[in-house]
């Protein structure tokens, strides 16, 4: 089997491919917006300004699959796909008990997560329907952006520049890369400039490094069952972790696999 493996197929088909569990999945979750997806967009606007009237993708879906998710079919597979978690390890418990004795603890946990992208809106959805599965407890993570893909409108003064994520996990802590330091919640959105942009919601390639980098280590898996432009499988190549995604559309299968994965750098140190 491939180190790295994009499937033109639906994530729920898994077992035919045969792929291995992974430490991480990351996902960046259907939010259907349906033909109001360009509305808070710049795209709406021939060249972006809404003095020029509105192009032609004003009304229109990025997707026509976001309908079709189902979030509980997705969080099943997560709970199936992840590795086990093992049996001693780090709780929240221990962290407070921890900070109680002003001694922290030392030991390194093996436990996996996933990280989820998703809109503010679907945050307290996706922490309700984690505990269903098993996934008991949530980091919320906030992505601050230096721009706003938000039309200013004339009655509109504040714009939106984050966007919104969880980490969510079992009973263990998760993994931690951090070297002793405080990780905070709050990442700077590093714009991409180098990676070919195929897809309307493509996630940057260095902060999905640094993510990569702090819930796993070298030689783990990585899934992302909503592949889209394949940048998750690019920086999980070039922080030499494996992994494995699943994109249904094939226009984004075959960007992703031609345009996007071929840039691969991995990194040395």
């Amino acid at each position: 089997m491939k180190q790295v493996e994009l499937y033109n197929d639906h994530f729920q088909n898994f077992k035919v491919y045969g792929i291995p569990h992974a430490q991480l999945i990351i996902a960046d979750l259907p939010y259907n917006l349906g033909k109001n997806a360009y509305a808070s967009n710049p795209a709406w606007y021939k060249d972006g300004d809404n003095k020029n009237g509105e192009s032609e993708l004003a009304g229109k879906e990025f997707f026509d699959t976001d309908k079709n998710f189902r979030p509980a079919e997705f969080m099943h597979f997560c709970s199936q796909m992840l590795v086990k978690e093992p049996k001693t390890g780090i709780t929240d418990q221990d962290i407070e008990n921890d900070a109680n004795s002003k001694a922290g603890s030392r030991q390194k946990s093996k436990a996996p997560c996933m990280v989820l992208f998703c809109a503010f809106e679907q945050l307290q959805y996706y922490i309700e329907l984690g505990k269903r599965y098993g996934f008991m407890h949530y980091i919320p993570l906030v992505f601050r952006k230096n721009f706003s893909a938000q039309v200013l409108k004339a009655n509109m003064k504040i714009v939106g520049n984050c966007e919104y994520g969880l980490v969510l996990y079992k009973e263990r802590l998760p993994k931690f890369n951090n070297d002793g330091q405080m990780i905070f919640n709050c990442f700077d959105w590093v714009r991409d400039t180098e990676t070919p942009k195929v897809h309307p919601t493509q996630k940057p390639v260095p902060l999905l490094e640094r993510l990569i980098e702090i819930f796993t280590d070298k030689g783990d898996v990585v899934i992302d069952p909503c592949a889209g432009s394949g940048t998750t499988l690019l920086a999980a190549m070039n922080t030499l972790r494996r992994a494995y995604g699943f994109e249904i559309k094939k226009d984004f299968y075959k960007d992703a696999t031609e345009k996007v994965l071929r840039f691969s750098q991995p990194k040395l140190f």
